[in-house]
């Protein structure tokens, strides 16, 4: 050991290791954190590395980095105890910085923020908690994946391992053998009660799992993953009718606020499912409400008529106890519980008793604003010329430049899988045609503000006075394109939603205009208009007006129609009949029947609508005939999407294919082995067997799907589709003359460590294919066994179950993918060649493509600092919107979100 750590190890007390356990197990083991931080600097500045500190003290790197972390915690520990003495003792924020030694009083701030604080303790939490289930369960496994089933970070699960590894907890390796590959295992990490043996381990049955619980809070408390859902007493419960007012808030949930089993957490809004006296519940937008009647917590609103049940405005549960509610809830945040003195449960942290809320979250504040923020050519299509031939040459610029740099790169392994990945994204544009988002463009979820003005919207997270234009998919026309005037003064939607994260504010007539839009959920795209951004919106179609698709073909009786069993099918069909409809030059009478079926078929499985006879009163049949009807060579008529826009991504079957694609290496083309296959379907025809791709995937040359009609937007988007196909041939074709890794064993020797910790994790993520096999196997004859119980189940309904048997499925068997990590050492002997071609390929196939991106082509990312921090903090609690601190800031309102 070096000569002057050996001093600073006696000087400092470290705790020395004999054994297994370092000296003084049992004892608090981070009483000398501070000093074990400054010995760490005294290192630092000798010019020793990390992982030469590490050993001087006889840690390994893990450890010292897990050490390193919690006596930083220990150290701000301390801190915030005697920032709030001096705090309680009248001191102000400056005073106490000068007393602490800080410059200025933000990093005061920084120490009372409760939030802060709770996140230094979840390493400890855990540790807490795993203690407990320790007492209860015995041996507990902890392997690759515990973490993100409990819903923490990897790093606060280590932190709390090793907490308990200091406290006479062990913490054993093995390995257990995969019962459907003899021969094989699956490496396990489990920790133990004080005293036991590694053999002990072995004894598989008595390892047990922590799945059945989660932490909602990143670590601060842990809760099972999934109860039955506490029901509502239906007295509470008041319902706000269509000719009443409920069609002006037609699917929100309003709350009375302060009700405990009520809570929306820090949401000021959530799309929530409230279970009613055990055998319906209610689904849609949850916001609070300051004048609801007395006696009266939960109003629901709705476009139905007086005098309809009660029960029959509200939808039945499902016979599932699993998923009463036909949808998955949030799997974090989903349920959460509040302090009752004759609750059910028990905390168990503080042991208090409670019992579950009321409320299930499929989502909720901050939870829409990550959506896609491409142009897609439904809207765009419809734009001018200009637009569009701007935004589908800013994408294919982007790409270019994109290819340019993954060529540039000097590691052949990682560039072949970037530039497959690359051209596979290509292929996939050309298919999609999306082009570039405009500036400051997002998907938001929107929400009824009833003395909103027309002409205004309320969206804090754009500059009030400005103009924005709102686009729901699916998309129609452009006189379905309200352009508002952003007001963020309005005090009644400053009041419901505050600084919302991913929401704006319109009244019940903007919606109308929005295909019919409600607010049980429906997001719209918003984009900030003026300057150079010009949005093409033209008056609303009077063959619209007043029209309510919920009202002209609900209400009936189930079994007296056909109930939808697709909506994406017939919204596929109907939004391609629209586009052509309009680039083909319909009469504004012709849309208006085509926009009207549009709004039924979306709402038509979720509110039992009759699409047959909206079809049928709309006539679909001779739009279809007119803008869609053609007759090939032979003479035979077809009907189907008949523009390049719609065809693109229409349907089209080939013949079966057999392994990979086959890449030309002198143009970049692919080809497939194909397999010519009979068969005999049920009728007893005889088939060849095929598989389906699309139009554009099939053709060579995008302008072979171009209408008669050739219109100019038609050939704009022909030509961004072939740009595509051509880089992405260009991609393939360099992969291919890529040559490969120059592996060093001398590399190696100096990575050993890091070589190590990724063959470990290779293992791992390589492990756990037969068990998804297993779980795959499982889940089908769940879906299975379903589907022969209730045959009557719709395509979106087999879909869920199917979704849920293989989460579970997953559980039982252990199946978890991992994606493999890289820490900067990591990165540093990949690219010096310490990782030999194959083993390498096998770690990027098992590593997120976006995280490989990063690594390969890392761009500069932003942090600010505390005083900007502690400014958006302060601003937003004097009221300022999102984009007011966002300018004040000179940052993003999407960087100003992230921090509050």
């Amino acid at each position: 050991m070096n000569p002057i750590a050996e001093e600073m190890l006696m000087h400092y007390g470290m705790p020395r290791r004999s054994g297994r356990y370092p000296w003084g197990s049992g004892d608090n083991p981070y009483q000398r954190s501070g000093d074990f931080l400054s010995r760490v600097e005294e290192l630092k500045k000798q010019g020793l590395s990390e992982t030469e500190i590490a050993k001087s003290i006889g840690l390994t790197t893990t450890q010292y980095r897990v050490q390193k972390s919690l006596a930083k915690d220990e150290r701000r520990a301390l801190d915030v105890a005697r920032a709030r003495s001096l705090r309680e003792d009248g001191k102000s924020l400056n005073e106490i910085a000068e007393i602490m030694g800080f410059s200025n009083d933000s990093s005061v701030r920084s120490l009372l923020n409760e939030g802060s604080e709770a996140r230094m303790n979840q390493a400890k939490k855990t540790a807490e908690f795993l203690k407990k289930q320790i007492e209860e369960k015995g041996m507990i496994d902890v392997g690759t994946g515990v973490e993100r089933e409990l819903g923490i970070s990897k790093e606060k699960l280590n932190q709390a391992l090793y907490i308990l590894e200091q406290e006479g907890y062990p913490v054993y390796g093995g390995g257990v053998p995969q019962v459907t590959n003899p021969g094989k295992q699956t490496n396990i990490k489990v920790i133990c009660p004080p005293g036991t043996e590694h053999k002990e381990i072995y004894n598989f049955e008595n390892v047990h799992s922590l799945t059945d619980y989660i932490s909602q809070d990143g670590g601060e408390t842990f809760r099972k993953a999934f109860e039955y859902p506490a029901s509502m007493d239906s007295a509470r419960l008041k319902i706000r009718y269509g000719d009443d007012g409920g069609s002006d808030k037609d699917g929100v949930i309003e709350l009375r606020r302060g009700v405990k089993d009520l809570s929306l957490g820090d949401a000021h809004y959530a799309q929530v499912r409230i279970m009613v006296d055990g055998t319906h519940y209610l689904k849609g937008m949850a916001i609070y409400s300051d004048d609801l009647p007395d006696g009266v917590d939960v109003l629901f609103n709705t476009n139905k008529k007086t005098g309809t049940p009660v029960m029959d405005v509200l939808k039945k549960i499902k016979d599932d106890p699993d998923n009463p509610f036909g949808s998955l809830i949030k799997e974090h945040g989903g349920q959460s519980y509040y302090d009752d003195p004759k609750g059910k449960y028990t905390d168990p942290m503080t042991g208090k008793k409670q019992s579950l809320s009321l409320i299930n979250k499929r989502a909720e504040e901050g939870d829409w604003g990550e959506w896609s923020d491409h142009l897609p050519s439904q809207f765009l299509s419809k734009q001018s010329l200009s637009l569009i031939k701007k935004q589908l040459g800013l994408a294919s610029a982007d790409k270019q430049a994109e290819f340019d740099e993954i060529c540039s790169l000097t590691n052949p392994t990682v560039k072949k899988a970037l530039l497959k990945s690359f051209a596979d994204d290509c292929d996939s544009a050309a298919v999609h045609l999306q082009a570039a988002a405009l500036p400051r463009q997002k998907y938001q979820v929107i929400l009824p503000i009833t003395s909103m003005k027309d002409g205004e919207v309320y969206a804090p997270n754009y500059k009030n006075g400005e103009q924005v234009a709102l686009i729901r998919f699916p998309h129609g026309g452009t006189f379905e394109i309200p352009v508002l005037v952003v007001n963020n003064k309005q005090a009644d939607a400053k009041r419901i939603l505050g600084n919302a994260k991913d929401a704006v504010g319109i009244n019940s007539k903007v919606a109308e205009r929005l295909s019919g839009a409600d607010f049980d959920g429906d997001t719209v795209m918003v984009i900030p208009t003026g300057g150079k951004v010009k949005i093409t919106s033209t008056h609303a179609l009077k063959g619209l007006e007043g029209f309510d698709p919920k009202l002209e073909y609900g209400g009936k009786p189930e079994g007296s129609f056909k109930a939808m069993k697709n909506t994406q099918t017939e919204m596929g069909k109907i939004s391609n009949l629209i586009t052509d409809m309009t680039l083909r030059g319909a009469t504004p009478e012709e849309l208006a029947r085509a926009v009207r079926h549009s709004m039924v078929v979306i709402d038509a499985e979720k509110h039992k609508l009759d699409y047959k006879q909206s079809e049928v009163d709309n006539g679909i049949a001779s739009l279809k005939k007119k803008y869609q009807g053609s007759y090939d060579e032979d003479g035979r008529y077809h009907e189907g999407a008949a523009t390049l826009i719609s065809r693109a991504k229409s349907e089209t079957s080939v013949l079966k294919r057999k392994g990979s694609p086959i890449i030309d290496p002198e143009t970049g083309e692919q080809s497939y082995k194909e397999v010519y296959e009979e068969y005999t379907d049920r009728n007893g025809h005889t088939r060849v067997r095929t598989q389906a791709s699309t139009k554009m995937a099939e053709t060579r040359d995008a302008f072979s799907l171009v209408s008669d009609a050739d219109t100019p937007q038609e050939r704009a988007y022909a030509t961004y589709a072939n740009e595509m196909k051509a880089l992405a041939n260009r991609a393939r074709k360099e992969m291919v003359s890529t040559g490969k890794i120059a592996y060093s064993a001398s590399a190696k020797e100096t990575y050993q460590e890091e070589v190590d910790h990724l063959m470990a994790q290779l293992n791992v993520a390589l492990m756990n294919a037969p068990r998804e096999r297993q779980a795959q196997v499982i889940a089908n004859a769940t879906v299975a066994a379903k589907k022969q119980e209730n045959p009557d189940m719709t395509r979106s309904e087999i879909k869920k179950a199917s979704q849920q048997a293989l989460t579970a499925a997953r559980s039982s068997v252990g199946a978890s993918r991992e994606t493999i990590s890289i820490s900067d050492r990591e990165w540093e002997a990949i690219q010096a060649g310490a990782i030999s071609e194959n083993r390498l390929t096998q770690i990027i196939n098992n590593i997120d493509i976006d995280i490989l991106r990063q690594r390969a082509t890392p761009r500069a990312t932003t942090t600010l600092s505390t005083a900007k921090v502690n400014k958006i903090a302060s601003m937003s609690a004097s009221g300022y919107s999102t984009a007011e601190i966002a300018e004040a800031l000179g940052v993003s309102p999407s960087t100003v979100n992230k921090y509050l």
